[in-house]
């Protein structure tokens, strides 16, 4: 089967790339020719499209790989970089990339279900904790990944938007989630490099070892930091801020982490989320308000 795109990845590029964007699409015929030629796959069914293509495919002695196909730039080589630094110890192996293509072949994990599979929220963090463990590398001198830092420089953004306000969020969280990243961004004593989306669905179970990490950004930060997105991730949306702080809890035994500085860090992205959210015009800016403000209640 040929590969095609759906009209709602298509949106999805556009918004995230505009015109680069725009352009990507219309190469991509010519994309999936040469990822062809290259590697003499076959092609299986897509899987749902988030933010890049990923389907299947088959090389002609039978064996299986996933093929990711994503408009270049520093993201893509970012997860390019971070996979090559893992070499598949915790997470999934990189089998070829093209980082000015914006390639990237990776091993095929089975049974593949998510983390989201696992109903008991503890022993989901305990299988995260260990995952964690496997994949943790102090900060590589290259200068190619982005800091917690940068990530921090999103909030100027929301300022420029607001002409130095902060539009729909309330005054006083915004000022605290500034006053917060910047001690902690000055205070970070032991920088590691971090998978930086490390959620249930970022988890996958596998054969050679029961799970795997897939789809790694690549973020140079405290380990405080790495546990973040599966601390707001996976939440029913009822009493969530106990299920956070449980959930805090165990990451500091498991991992021996500073607990003060998990949420302090969890509060700054929760206000940083809200904001990507109202920047990219995605669903989402409430639940992640409302969920920094849960976290705030947390602050000693």
């Amino acid at each position: 089967m040929k590969p095609t795109l759906t009209e709602e990845l298509k949106q999805t590029i556009i918004g995230v790339h505009q015109e680069q964007g725009r352009e990507w699409i219309d190469n991509f015929a010519e994309l999936v020719r040469y990822c062809e030629n290259k590697w003499e796959i076959r092609f299986l069914t897509p899987y749902a499209p988030s933010y890049h293509f990923v389907t299947p495919v088959v090389f002609p002695n039978g064996t299986e790989a996933v093929l990711k196909l994503g408009v270049p730039g520093n993201e893509m080589r970012s997860e390019i970089e971070t996979l090559l630094t893992y070499k598949g110890e915790g997470a999934v192996r990189l089998l070829d990339s093209d980082h000015v293509r914006g390639i990237l072949l990776l091993e095929r994990l089975k049974p593949g279900r998510t983390l989201h599979s696992i109903p008991d929220d503890e022993e989901a963090v305990r299988i995260a904790a260990s995952v964690m463990r496997k994949i943790a590398r102090p900060a590589p001198s290259q200068a190619i990944f982005p800091s917690t830092s940068d990530w921090a420089n999103g909030l100027n953004k929301l300022r420029q938007r607001y002409d130095g306000g902060t539009g729909p969020f309330p005054e006083w969280i915004v000022e605290k989630a500034e006053r917060l990243y910047a001690m902690l961004n000055g205070t970070v004593q032991n920088k590691l490099l971090l998978h930086g989306d490390l959620h249930h669905g970022n988890i996958l179970s596998a054969e050679r070892e029961p799970w795997l990490a897939i789809d790694p950004k690549g973020l140079i930060g405290e380990a405080e930091y790495g546990v973040i997105q599966f601390l707001l991730n996976n939440l029913p949306g009822k009493n969530d801020g106990e299920i956070i702080e449980r959930r805090i809890n165990q990451f500091e035994k498991e991992l021996q982490l500073n607990k003060s500085r998990i949420i302090a860090w969890t509060f700054c992205h929760a206000v940083l989320s809200a904001w990507w959210h109202l920047e990219g015009s995605s669903p989402g800016f409430d639940n992640a308000l409302r969920t920094a403000i849960d976290i705030h209640d947390l602050l000693s």
